[in-house]
């Protein structure tokens, strides 16, 4: 009977904690930390259940299952109208491990923040049960809630708490990268809305409810009309190419930890959205369209390596490397066999991993020298030798070392691609040896050589940011010498989804 209750503090934890900051008097900014942090622990205990008590071979689609009703039988709503209706499948597991792990290190980096930290912890947790609520909701009323929830909280968090660019010839407001973000992301969830309605209409069972509506068979024209609503609904957020240049632009402009969470987490949601509300609800639909994803998605990892091969600043280098990322995940999705599929889902945990342990050390660098141009450093390993090994392990995971996470993910999607798109794969790869030379020659530029004695004042990373680092560096290493849990949850969904070769 508990295993109903498992997933319904994921969203109740962070609103509670949200909650119970607006009533602490901002002069006391470290008791804001502690019931911070206390709070962001228990969501990483939870997460980490979630994922290690997701049953292997049960006969359940959904794990975990709890389900309350709100509104039925009112209006055009049937029985089990809109219901709060949670429960993980092998795909949503690791994606709520992998929230977990990025909030609970996104508050760690936090700590530093001074102005207002309250307030800014609040926008975060609320943030953060809107992520956990999207990867939980059966239901898509709810879906839709929380995936708005999670996104709307950015605007305040980027402009508020975020640092403005300024370039030789042109400058980057931080109030610039949030509106830009706002309005692309919002614009999409048009989409997405346009989409949820055409299905409860055209289902015609008065519910909202997915497993209801994964029972229904849509015509094969409705299917191939609606999924490119969903696709470019959820593809925005994905980074879709040319629908991502809100992405480096908003992880440049926000705070750390909101970069963490934006390029770990988010991004993350809009490739969940593909799986949830495309592949699943209209697998036809997703067969017919799927070619067209591959060819942007080929253009995502193309187009973001040699963008981000031409950054100088560490975070446009990083923004630019998750959207070259995120291309992988679409090239995973869009092969539509069990590989390619399992690939994407492992790159969506590796990359967020991966992605949120390198914003975290360009913060921790940022914060000290108050600058983020590569080619004025040289030598940091001499000085901040911690901090160095972190960034070179990111690094090399985005690579695809063996032996760390990046490179379980991209051999799944790699082979997937080959056995359907031989041509694609060749251009993957091809990707994969652009993001090396640009990852090693940031390494080479920032942090071997010569030590640059103009920052001699700099000093090795807090202890708060050793401690989220070592965390993000773990799970980096437990999925790249030990995926068979990572690859079991995710195969046992993805094996059973219809629209798979």
């Amino acid at each position: 009977m508990l295993e109903e209750y498992v997933l319904l503090p994921l969203i109740a934890v962070p609103l509670a904690t949200a909650v119970i900051l607006v009533g602490v008097p901002s002069r006391y900014p470290n008791l804001v930390r502690y019931i911070a942090a206390v709070a962001g622990a228990i969501l990483f205990g939870l997460s980490l259940y979630v994922f290690f008590g997701y049953e292997l071979g049960g006969s359940e689609a959904f794990q975990f299952e709890g389900r309350w009703l709100w509104l039925e039988n009112v209006g055009f709503l049937g029985d089990d109208g809109i219901t709060l209706h949670l429960g993980v499948d092998g795909i949503a597991a690791p994606m709520v491990l992998l929230n977990g792990i990025v909030a609970f290190t996104g508050v760690l980096v936090s700590w530093k923040i001074d102005y207002r930290n309250k307030d800014y912890f609040v926008l975060f947790f609320t943030l953060v049960a809107g992520v956990f609520g999207t990867f939980t909701s059966l239901d898509l009323f709810f879906f839709f809630f929380f995936y708005e929830l999670a996104v709307l909280p950015m605007f305040l968090l980027i402009a508020v708490w975020g640092s403005s660019s300024r370039f030789p010839t042109f400058e980057r407001t931080k109030e610039y990268g949030a509106m830009k973000l706002t309005l692309y992301l919002v614009a999409a969830s048009v989409l997405i809305f346009v989409g949820i309605l055409a299905v409860f209409v055209k289902a015609e069972l008065g519910t909202f409810d997915l497993p209801s509506l994964y029972g229904v068979q849509f015509s094969e024209g409705f299917q191939k009309a609606l999924f490119p609503v969903f696709l470019l609904g959820c593809g925005v957020l994905a980074g879709l190419w040319p629908f991502h240049t809100w992405s480096p632009d908003g992880h440049v402009a926000a705070p750390t930890a909101v970069s963490m969470l934006h390029a770990g987490v988010l991004m993350k949601l809009g490739a969940f959205g593909i799986i949830r509300l495309g592949i699943q609800l209209l697998p036809e639909g997703a067969e017919f369209w799927m070619p067209g994803l591959m060819v942007f998605g080929t253009i995502n990892v193309i187009y973001g390596a040699v963008s981000a091969m031409a950054q100088r600043d560490f975070k446009y280098m990083v923004g630019y490397s998750s959207v070259s990322h995120m291309g992988y995940v679409l090239m995973g999705l869009a092969t539509m066999n069990s590989i390619g599929v399992n690939g994407a889902v492992l790159q969506m945990f590796s990359h967020g991993v991966m992605t949120a342990l390198m914003f975290a050390m360009v913060g921790a660098l940022y914060d000290q020298a108050h600058v983020r141009d590569m080619s004025i450093f040289g030598g940091l390993a001499n000085k901040m030798p911690r901090f160095a090994a972190f960034f070179a392990i990111a690094g090399l995971a985005s690579i695809g070392l063996p032996g760390l996470s990046g490179f379980v993910a991209e051999f799944h999607i790699f082979v997937g691609i080959f056995k359907t798109y031989p041509v694609f794969g060749a251009l993957a790869v091809f990707g994969a040896a652009i993001t090396a030379t640009y990852i090693l020659r940031m390494l080479a530029m920032a942090f071997f050589g010569p030590f640059n004695e103009k920052w001699a004042k700099l000093k090795e990373m807090t202890r708060w940011e050793q401690a989220a680092g070592a965390i993000l560096i773990f799970f980096l290493l437990f999925m790249g010498l030990w995926p068979a849990p990572f690859i079991d949850r995710i195969s046992s969904t993805v094996l059973t989804l219809v629209a798979l070769k």
